[in-house]
């Protein structure tokens, strides 16, 4: 009875087979868009571009930062009533308030490996190292992904900080071309825009994009969809980091950080490099989450400035300027 029955294994094995190979593929698939985006043969996914996903579609979050204007320190004992948000010049009850010093991060670093950062990339390596083994924590996580004219998801999350410094380690520098806004773009569509919670971008670049298929425009609004804040740090100054470039890139890279709440740095040697990780750690650590129901219930996907204002002066205040409402 047995020999009867073996006519069957071989077909038993190529179902099997074919089992196993669709999800591998369909992961194998997703990686590649990721990482080459420029390829003719390869569709980026239509994906949402015009959604985002929260826990409460009709609550908009967001994360405000508040400075001395005199000492840039930053300023963490102001109370709900304090504070008074706007949108689209009309002023929104505020349903939710709390000091954001232990919600958990979810971190997206971009780091450009192109040949106009080949001279920096080893200091770069080294800051970057020692800020993820300083800040992540056990309900933290990060990715790594490097651009020059792709794009590639060298880590994805982790909360071990090995598993990022092994991988930064092994980024090398030479590609012809930059892809900043691809990365930004592929980044918050593919991934970030998945996550709740607070989300925020580092970029370590001159800013400068030569190859990139999505324009500074649609990264910016990649990125204000994927409610992620953006800190850049331009590479692009003279002094220890080498020639200064044209200046092009580092206006972008103040487009991107104004935009979406992040802020943008100078640093001129390595002590300004390690000084300027630490305090975008110590900022993520020190943020104000303030939740609102728009008074404007139309669902069309539309952009909707914000403005958050401190009764008290003497401050200065990093937030997001703007929304895209749901769509219908």
């Amino acid at each position: 009875m047995f020999f009867r029955s073996l006519h069957w294994l071989p077909v038993l094995f190529v179902l099997l087979a074919v089992f196993l190979l669709i999800p591998q593929t369909a992961i194998l698939s997703s990686q590649q868009q990721l990482e080459d985006p420029a390829s003719p043969s390869q569709k980026l996914p239509a994906r949402l571009s015009n959604q985002t996903y929260r826990v409460r579609v009709d609550l908009v979050n967001v994360l405000c930062s508040v400075f001395d204007k005199d000492t840039n320190s930053f300023v963490t004992s102001l109370m709900q009533d304090d504070f008074s948000v706007y949108e689209d010049g009309e002023e929104q009850k505020i349903e939710n308030f709390s000091r954001e010093t232990d919600i958990p991060l979810t971190l997206a670093m971009l780091i450009d490996t192109s040949r106009s950062v080949q001279t920096k990339l080893e200091f770069e390596q080294e800051a970057a190292i020692n800020f993820f083994q300083s800040i992540l924590r056990e309900d933290d996580r990060a990715m790594l992904v490097e651009f020059d004219p792709g794009v590639t998801l060298v880590q994805d999350f982790t909360n071990d900080p090995n598993k990022l410094a092994g991988e930064i380690n092994k980024l090398r520098a030479g590609g012809l071309g930059t892809s900043l806004y691809d990365a930004i773009y592929l980044s918050c569509d593919e991934k970030l825009i998945r996550e709740t919670g607070r989300k925020a971008i580092i970029i370590l670049s001159d800013g400068e994009d030569e190859s990139s298929k999505h324009t500074l425009e649609q990264a910016t609004e990649m990125a204000l969809r994927a409610e992620a804040m953006i800190f850049a740090i331009s590479v692009s100054k003279g002094g220890f980091f080498g020639v200064s470039s044209s200046g092009e890139g580092d206006d972008a890279l103040k487009d991107l950080v104004e935009e979406t709440g992040g802020r943008l740095f100078f640093p001129f040697k390595l002590e300004e490099l390690y000084d300027t990780f630490r305090q975008i750690d110590q900022e993520l650590r020190s943020q104000y989450s303030i939740g609102y129901t728009s008074t404007n219930p139309e669902k069309d996907g539309k952009y909707r400035k914000i403005e958050i204002k401190v009764k008290e002066g003497g401050f200065k205040l990093n937030f997001r300027k703007g929304y895209y409402a749901p769509a219908s």
